[in-house]
């Protein structure tokens, strides 16, 4: 049985980006990454690259902070977005940089991971790995990993339903995550449609309309409504959005849990808890999302209009997206290239797509962007260790088939632990006491008539709606005392943001660190033992505050986050870091000057130096 230090499972940004900062804080180890794939990128692997990808991102905010994007050496222009095979080769790039390809094994999926009821932790793994045929049978092994970090992302496994009917429809039905695969269909189709109101379901109305194939985009009427989506540049100045999410005094205008960490409380609470404030607020958010409705000009036409978000853009996560296509996609819409049905599919006959409005779609392509399993393929044992991890499971008294909240295991015979969570939450952020109802009459995909789910994908992988929630300390970390003490585990990734390569490096550090005990003490998680140490207070303080963290989705984003999804969130991010950026004992305002650190946008350059100066506090180097 081979044995490692630490196995990644995972080769996309959040994977390499771990395996990376695993070596710089623990040089000596043995690393090895494991990615099912037939190449490194997750995400942006090959074979993920459908037709026209390409970055929301602008040139410049898409980058590991310590590996600049060069537009010599890679190709691009600043000021544009990068195409999906640039952005593959940059990550190849990278993990030859750093060393890391050596350390990749593609083809190999990780199959489960039973944790070792031993003092010192650990796991077995069971590994498949495939020939390069892809033809040969998958030959499995036993890997002991004394840690592991998981970063298989949140779009790893697709979800794709049964149609009543598809039996007999004749033509292809697949999900995004296969449109590389099936790319051939922008040649011999003539008419598709594409169930989903997200940004890959633009994408891929876009590609085949440019194709010249007969386009129906269906939005479910009882799902979350077409995406928010906007211009690259916004509000009368023209500002460029992703820097905006990333302006320190704009993000005081969030409602953030954790967003006192940077040290701006008093703004922060005279912004949430005064009448004044709260107004102020509101006025910030309205201004935002009327200058992106006016931008898009939705109004202006029947058909576009049917575009138009339900969900006000203060309660959006990252399923906001920016319009990033070569030409007009709304032109398109207006011309009949793409129609847009609000409607539901009830179920599928030969070469027919059936609307619940008796709309009948003559099509030989289904592409059903139906959403990602939200828990990671692999499968964790001891049964019932997933609790104590903190990812999703199926609730034991879920007899209803309701997403029941969940609590690690220590505080789960405490009354009232969520409801205590709920009261913080609204007395600090009373805004939130008023969600907004974006569709009374909301039922989860699975649930539609029509659509049913395959028996071998509840027993796998159970769709969001039957899952607890995520509770992981700092989106990172089990709150379990005994997995605390081992410190054998990490999960990266398991959150998103328009920071994500950034976050990805940060979260890399932030977990060697911890694995190595060398947190600081706001960490909660200080001393070689990161938690062997600590009294029963102090982990219980660590169990409640991940819960009040995970908890804040379900108030604060509850589409992208809610109750069942992972940590999604936009003008949160710089205060994350914050937080992360603390625990490792680093400074927080990096701007070096008081206007320049509110006014000023952080970026990738701005945590350039971060391994380094951790390095010297720890008297590394």
């Amino acid at each position: 049985m081979e044995t490692f230090d630490c196995v990644v499972v995972g080769a996309g940004w959040y994977g390499l980006g771990a395996a990376k900062q695993y070596r710089f804080t623990n040089p000596t180890s043995s690393l090895v990454v494991f990615d099912g794939q037939d190449t490194l990128g997750g995400t942006w692997a090959a074979q993920r690259l459908y037709p026209g990808l390409r970055s929301n991102n602008l040139w410049g905010t898409y980058e590991y902070p310590d590996f600049p994007m060069s537009t010599t050496r890679f190709n691009v222009t600043a000021g544009s977005h990068i195409p999906g095979e640039v952005i593959h080769e940059y990550l190849k790039a990278y993990a030859a940089e750093f060393g890391i390809t050596e350390h990749i094994r593609l083809r190999t999926s990780v199959l489960s991971a039973e944790h070792v009821d031993e003092a010192e932790g650990g796991w077995i793994l069971t590994v498949a790995s495939a020939d390069t045929d892809g033809e040969s049978e998958r030959q499995e092994t036993r890997v002991k990993a004394r840690r592991l970090i998981v970063a298989t992302g949140l779009t790893s496994e697709a979800f794709l339903p049964h149609f009543d009917g598809q039996e007999t429809f004749g033509g292809r039905i697949f999900h995004g995550k296969h449109f590389q695969q099936n790319r051939d269909t922008l040649k011999s189709a003539k008419s598709v449609v594409i169930l989903g109101g997200t940004k890959f379901a633009w994408d891929a109305a876009y590609a085949y309309a440019t194709a010249g194939v007969e386009t129906h985009m269906v939005i479910r009427s009882s799902g979350h409504g077409p995406c928010w989506i906007s211009p690259p540049y916004v509000t009368p100045l023209k500002r460029w959005i992703e820097k905006l999410a990333h302006i320190r005094a704009l993000t005081w205008f969030s409602p953030c849990i954790w967003g006192s960490v940077d040290g701006y409380v008093r703004i922060r609470n005279f912004l949430h808890r005064t009448a004044l404030g709260r107004k102020l607020v509101d006025i910030f958010w309205s201004i935002l999302g009327g200058d992106v409705i006016s931008l898009n000009k939705y109004d202006s036409h029947p058909e576009t209009a049917k575009l138009k978000p339900w969900l006000g853009a203060m309660f959006v996560g990252t399923s906001f997206s920016i319009l990033n296509y070569e030409s007009d996609f709304f032109q398109f819409v207006k011309d009949g290239r793409i129609r847009v049905h609000i409607s539901e599919i009830t179920h599928l006959s030969p070469g027919k797509v059936h609307l619940s409005d008796g709309v009948q779609l003559v099509a030989d392509v289904l592409l059903a962007h139906t959403g990602w399993k939200q828990v990671p393929p692999l499968r964790f044992l001891p049964e019932g260790i997933d609790k104590e991890l903190g990812i999703p499971h199926v609730p034991d008294n879920d007899s209803n088939n309701r997403t029941v909240p969940s609590v690690p295991d220590d505080l789960a015979c405490e009354p009232g632990v969520i409801e205590r969570a709920d009261s913080q939450i609204l007395a600090l952020f009373p805004r939130l006491r008023n969600e907004p109802v974006w569709n009374g009459a909301y039922t989860p995909l699975e649930e539609q008539k029509g659509i049913s789910i395959r028996a071998e994908a509840t027993a796998e992988a159970p769709h969001s709606t039957r899952l607890t929630p995520f509770v992981l300390h700092r989106f990172m970390v089990p709150p379990s005392g005994r997995l605390l003490r081992a410190r054998d585990i990490a999960f990266v990734g398991m959150v998103s943001n328009f920071s994500n390569v950034i976050t990805g490096h940060v979260q890399g550090l932030w977990v060697g660190a911890y694995f190595r005990g060398l947190l600081g003490p706001d960490s909660g998680l200080a001393g070689n033992g990161s938690g062997a140490d600590s009294n029963d207070q102090q982990l219980e303080a660590l169990r409640r505050e991940a819960v009040l963290h995970n908890r804040f989705g379900r108030w604060r984003y509850p589409v992208d986050w809610g109750t069942s999804r992972a940590p999604s969130f936009i003008f949160d991010a710089v205060p994350y870091l914050d937080l992360l950026l603390r625990d490792l004992g680093l400074e927080t305002h990096r701007k070096g000057g008081a206007l320049a650190e509110i006014f000023s946008s952080y970026g990738p350059e701005d945590y350039r130096t971060v391994n380094e100066e951790w390095a010297r506090t720890q008297a590394v180097l």
